[in-house]
Parts: structure tokens; sequence; C-alpha cells
């Protein structure tokens, strides 16, 4: 691999490249579905293939193959350039790095138990007693478990001298149990919905979901929303649970810092963003209590890495502190741009895909509040939990988001059980109203691992630590006209 890394390079150079990178990248997906006491779906996916990108005549070019061989090296990297040249011809200033990036490093995922190493009967074994315990309530008409496993290997070098060697596993899992009645269908997901909660790791983080343990609560929990009341429509407190609060974070706070979007490079896909740079280190986006990281270090998050696609050391840095925007998501070209060095965000969808802004783990930072004393301390209010639809506009400013569960509030308890929750607001005004956070007892890294984004369409891998927080003046249900 290394002699091939460096053969690109020289190629790139000789052709006329003032920079230039390369990745190779071998990366192996299993997925294992269960549904109604059958397996529904099994896969293994293997892909293999290298991208060189390139600097020539002051713009990007960017070529890859699945062949593996020095002609085929030769002929991509002399390609890149090529296509570098050609889009100089409507480039608008030259594209800068800013200062070099030289590590020569490797890093790997610490791993108890290699997933890939567990029987596929094993995993069915899971998958199939988890879903039959699902079923053991009668209103549940669809069962669904699945497990998803993901090993990446990643080799990066640069004419700046770097050379980069990565080892990426992930493990995840799920389950959904949607329950339905004469005239209702609802659903129950565990322990996040859409599929799966993931992580960086092995075998370890499936037994410490205990998927078959929570199999039963989820099938009922699904059956008695069929029975509970709508979701009031009004202007209330609401306490938002951990799992959507990754989602609330994702949406309106991931998304908007990165500076791509601020640039207009993202603009026809999924929108740009409100967070211009005239707001950066002034602008009030949240109370004084809320304080939002990007952290790719954090041990067993899904957004963790040890290096990014440009070979940048993974980090933590501040987006929002004490309530006002401080940072972006950044490449080395968008970072030079503002005068900073970048933080480490560009990651590819595999070999075939050049790098893009990706949030890495962005998180809400714990405050100092029980989630019980939060409910006592709460009159009224609602208690939502676990995301089961989003909508938010291309600004990332206009939100609405719909929770699979939600309680009452009364007099500083819980009390009844509510279906079809959605609250809506403002992202600044919102967050602003942010009163109380949870502390570190609550605290957990939530794994998404369909973040979509760019053209071609990439997904990511990302996570999302959050505890339970609460927030005042808060539109729920249907608004009336």
């Amino acid at each position: 691999m290394k002699d091939l890394a460096m053969r690109a390079l020289e190629t790139a150079k000789l052709k006329g490249a003032t920079y230039a990178d390369i990745r190779i990248v071998h990366r192996v997906e299993q997925r294992i579905t269960v549904k109604n006491g059958a397996v529904e779906a099994l896969s293994q996916e293997e892909s293999l293939g290298f991208g060189v990108r390139v600097i020539a005549d002051g713009a990007w070019g960017f070529a890859s193959s699945s062949l593996l061989t020095a002609e085929e090296v030769d002929r991509v990297a002399a390609l890149a350039v090529e296509i570098a040249r050609a889009s100089a011809l409507t480039k608008l200033e030259d594209v800068n790095l800013g200062p070099p990036e030289i590590h020569v490093a490797t890093y790997k995922t610490p791993v108890k138990v290699d997933p890939f190493s567990i029987p596929l009967e094993k995993k069915i074994e899971l998958l199939l007693a988890a879903d039959a315990e699902m079923r053991r309530t009668k209103e549940v008409k669809v069962s669904r478990a699945s497990l998803g496993f993901f090993k990446e290997k990643k080799t990066f070098a640069s004419t700046e001298g770097s050379y980069i060697e990565q080892e990426i596993i992930e493990s995840g899992g799920g389950l959904e149990a949607t329950a339905v009645s004469e005239d209702d269908v609802q659903k129950r997901s565990y322990p996040n919905s859409f599929g799966r909660h993931q992580g960086t790791g092995g075998w370890e983080l499936i037994e410490e979901m205990k998927l078959v343990e929570n199999a039963a609560r989820t099938g009922e929990e699904a059956a008695q929303l069929l029975y509970a009341p709508q979701c009031p429509s009004m202007v209330t407190t609401v306490i938002i649970g951990g799992a959507q609060m990754a989602l609330q974070v994702h949406e309106s706070c991931g998304h908007p810092t990165e500076l791509d979007r601020v640039f207009g490079t993202e603009a026809s896909f999924a929108g740009t963003s409100f967070l211009t740079t005239d707001k950066l280190g002034t602008f009030r986006y949240g109370s004084d209590i809320v304080n939002i990281t990007a952290d790719a270090t954090i041990p067993g998050a899904l957004g963790t890495f040890g290096f990014d696609d440009e070979g940048v050391p993974a980090q933590r840095t501040p987006l929002v502190k004490d309530g006002i925007f401080v940072g972006y998501l950044m490449s080395r070209e968008t970072a030079h741009r503002l005068g900073l060095r970048s933080n480490g965000c560009m990651r590819a969808d595999g070999w075939n895909r050049i790098p893009i802004i990706r949030m890495t783990n962005i998180n809400l930072e714990p405050g100092e509040w029980d989630l019980e004393d939060l409910i006592a301390d709460t009159d009224e209010g609602i208690y939502m939990e676990t995301n089961k639809s989003w909508s938010i506009d291309d600004k990332r400013l206009n939100f609405q988001f719909g929770t699979e569960i939600a309680y009452e509030i009364k007099k500083g308890k819980l009390g009844r059980l509510l279906k079809n929750a959605t609250y809506t607001g403002i992202t600044p005004q919102f967050w602003q109203s942010c009163d109380a956070i949870c502390n570190a007892r609550y605290w957990k890294v939530w794994g998404t691992p369909n973040c979509g984004k760019g053209e071609p369409m990439q997904v990511a891998h990302v996570g999302h630590g959050t505890a339970p927080a609460r927030f005042r003046n808060v539109q729920v249900g249907v608004m009336k006209p």
C-alpha cells in the first residue's frame, strides 16, 4: 500500500500538482435484520479502492479507482491533475490549505471483541430472541430487530509528508415494535429510532445494549400508545430526553455550524446556514448554560477517529460557549479563509468520494441537574423522548420534531402517557429558552449512522453526547390557526 501511495503522489507532482493526497480504503459492512420471527435481510459487502485528490493551477481535482495496480495508480493520479486544470478555468480564487499538516501515525478503534469474529448463528439467535419478546404483546403486529457492523482500514498519504494508517470498527443494533389497533398505528424503538444505535467498538457494545432484556417493554409501550390521549396543542415547558436531544443537536447545532454550508458550497442539496461569519464570537445562540462542542476523541462514540481524511488529528473544539457562537466545523481550506486552522472535520464516504465537512461528535455538554429533580422542579409541561419525525428549513432555523413517546408533567410528577407529540421552534430562540440540563450521570453519546450530505450523496457516521434538558415556552402539538 505504501509503495502505491508514494507512486500516486509522485505521479501527481510530475504532472504538475502543487499538492496531492491519496486514500486507500478497504471497507467491510455486515447487516442482519429479523422481522416477525424470520430473517428478513442478511448482507455482507466488501469494497477496496483508492481516491487521489490534487491541487493544480490553483483548483481541485479528484479521481478514483477500484483497481490497485501501479499502472492504474499512474492513470488516476494523472486524471486527477487533468480534472483540476479543467476546473481551474472557472475558479474564482486559488485553493489555499493554510499551514502544512504533517503526521506519521497509526490509529485503531479500541475493541474488546471483534464483532466479525462472532458466529452469524449467534447474532441471528440474539435477534430472534429479542423479536419474540416484542411479539409477546398481542397488539404488536410488526417486530424488527437488527444488527450492523462496520470495519474500515484506511491509508492516507500526502505530498506534505503525512502517512497515516487507521482501522475503524463499529457495532450497532436496535429494536422496533409496531402496534396496531382498529384505528391507529404506533411504533416504539430501542435504544434509538430509525433502525439502531451504533458506536465505535466491538461486540461488547451489543452486549451492553441488552436487546433481549428490553424487548418486551418496547412492545408493551408501543401497545400502550395506541390507547393514549393525543398530545395537546399549547405553549408549555418541555423536557426533552437524551435520545431526542441528540437529533435536536444534530439538526439545529451540527449542520448549521458546517462551514461549507456558510460559504454556499452545500446549498444545492440541503441548504446553507443562518450562522454567517459575521456572527462568529458575538451571536447569542443559546442561554448561558448552553455549551456545545465538537469532539472526535470520545471513547466509543460513533464520530470518533484518529485523523480526518485530510490527515488532520481528531480534536475537541467549542462551537457554542456560555451561549455564544464561537466555532465552526472546518476543513483546511475553509478554516484558512477565516485565518484559522482546521479542527479535523473532513471525511469521505468511501474511496470513490471526495472528503467534505462532516460532523464528528457534536455534544451538548452536561449541566447540574438530576432528572428526578428537574421533573420535580417543573410544575407543568411535557417530557418527550425518541425521535419519530423531523423537519427543518434550509437555513436550519425553523424546525418541527415529533417523538415516539411523551408524558404529561403535573405538579412535578410524570403523569399520563401521550401519543403523537410534536414541538416546534426557531433555533436561536429555542436554545435561548433552555434553563436546565441534566448532569453527567444522564449524559450519553448517541450514534447516528445515517447522516446524509453532498452530491452525489454521502452517508456519514456521527455521534451526539446529550442529557435531558428543559426548555420554556415551547409550542407543542398541532398549532391552531
